[in-house]
């Protein structure tokens, strides 16, 4: 009897080792996932930090685009609009002056050495 008693307490304290290893593991295991999720979070947290930089930069140009200023930038820089009192000028060309003529080179042919000819006419394959 006494036997059987102290077999069945070190059944007890076996399988309580056993439960406490696999608590141990799985424990370890959500440590480990929360480290991966944690990394996740930062990252989506830095690219949501970026991408909400972006949209201000987006809206403070759209503001920019819509206003008086910009339009008038335009209309003076590119579309060559003048305001009421300006003087526009337009350089003519005089009529005396000569277009100066460009020199064309002569193309020069390649001297072509006997031994490259007959290469050319064993080797080289024609199609």
């Amino acid at each position: 009897m006494k036997n059987l008693h102290r077999n069945s307490k070190y059944l007890v304290i076996i399988f309580g080792i056993g439960t406490l290893i696999m608590l141990v593991l799985e424990f370890n295991n959500r440590v480990s996932d929360l480290r991966h999720l944690s990394v996740e979070a930062e990252q989506v947290s830095t690219q949501v930090s970026a991408l909400k930089q972006t949209q201000m930069n987006l809206e403070t140009q759209i503001a920019y685009a819509t206003s008086d200023a910009a339009v008038e930038e335009w209309a003076y820089s590119e579309a060559r609009w003048i305001r009421d009192g300006d003087h526009p000028v337009v350089p003519l060309s005089p009529q005396e002056s000569t277009p100066v003529p460009v020199p064309e080179l002569a193309p020069t042919q390649q001297v072509v050495k006997n031994w490259q000819v007959w290469k050319a006419l064993f080797f080289d394959q024609q199609r």
